[in-house]
């Protein structure tokens, strides 16, 4: 059975999902909390693997929490922790848990998070790691062996639409969509236009977009992110915004929806990524309808 999120983006639905982190312990009830306000506004809820490189709880098991509860998730898979073997483990039981959605990444390096002392795997990139997901969703596993139950799995593969230049990253975007990909889920868009720009250079592809909308706080997060996140920048006009706002976060909010609606005539969905504020998901969404 298709997943829902695959059934609207082959509709060319408009589709909206949103993000949840898997606990920094083995404690699920905020999880759960978080996951029952959002969920009746989204699609479908991605499940974070070790964001930022933190150290958080598998997404597996996240994952499969919200399939229980009948929630769809999207479960992210990183290249980073996992070897081949472990990879296709994960994925085998995510498969018998009823996760049907996958994003495919290769993952932020062990230096960026709080476990740098440790040791990167990167056995795979996220190319061979979406062929592999192929490979099983017909059969066989990454040696060519059958399996003993194929995957049926919606890949989706991260993309950065105002990274510069533009024209180096697009080699591995065509690649993403030969190798499976069938949406990209972009890191927080700022500027309508360049997403536009981007739509329109992929639609070839035949790969639906879903455009990242980040929840600011403040002009000290934004100037964080301008520090220490390659290939996203938020613009001098919003991060100036914020630093003159009242209430910077209320102005976020405001910055949020603004870019979502104008993401809306432009791409196949929108992605919220709330940073702990998930209780504005609702108000986001709305503002959408």
């Amino acid at each position: 059975m298709p997943s829902t999120l695959s059934r609207k983006m082959g509709e060319n639905r408009f589709v909206i999902t949103a993000e949840l982190a898997p606990p920094r312990g083995s404690d699920l009830t905020l999880f759960q909390r978080m996951a029952d306000i959002v969920a009746p506004h989204v699609d479908a809820i991605n499940v974070t693997d070790n964001q930022g490189a933190n150290m958080r709880m598998t997404p597996l098991t996240a994952a499969a929490l919200l399939v229980q509860k009948g929630i769809e998730p999207v479960m992210q898979l990183t290249c980073r922790d996992r070897n081949r073997l472990a990879l296709q483990s994960d994925l085998l039981g995510a498969a018998a848990m009823g996760i049907h959605n996958i994003l495919a990444l290769t993952g932020d390096h062990i230096t960026c998070g709080d476990h740098g002392q440790g040791r990167a795997v990167f056995d795979l990139d996220s190319v061979l790691l979406i062929q592999m997901i192929q490979g099983m969703n017909e059969g066989r596993d990454i040696n060519g062996k059958p399996l003993d139950g194929k995957t049926a799995f919606f890949v989706g593969a991260a993309a950065a639409p105002e990274v510069e230049p533009f024209a180096v990253t697009r080699p591995k975007l065509v690649k993403k969509a030969a190798a499976g990909a069938r949406f990209y889920q972009t890191q927080a868009v700022f500027d309508p236009q360049r997403l536009s720009m981007f739509c329109a250079t992929v639609k070839p592809l035949g790969v639906k977009v879903v455009a990242g909308i980040l929840v600011l706080r403040s002009a000290k997060m934004a100037e964080f992110i301008n520090r220490n996140i390659p290939g996203l920048k938020i613009p001098p006009a919003i991060v100036e915004r914020l630093a003159q706002a009242a209430d910077p976060a209320a102005e976020g909010l405001r910055i949020a929806v603004e870019v979502a609606l104008e993401c809306r005539t432009t791409c196949h969905g929108v992605h919220l990524m709330a940073m702990g504020r998930d209780e504005v998901v609702p108000s986001i969404v709305a503002a959408l309808n």
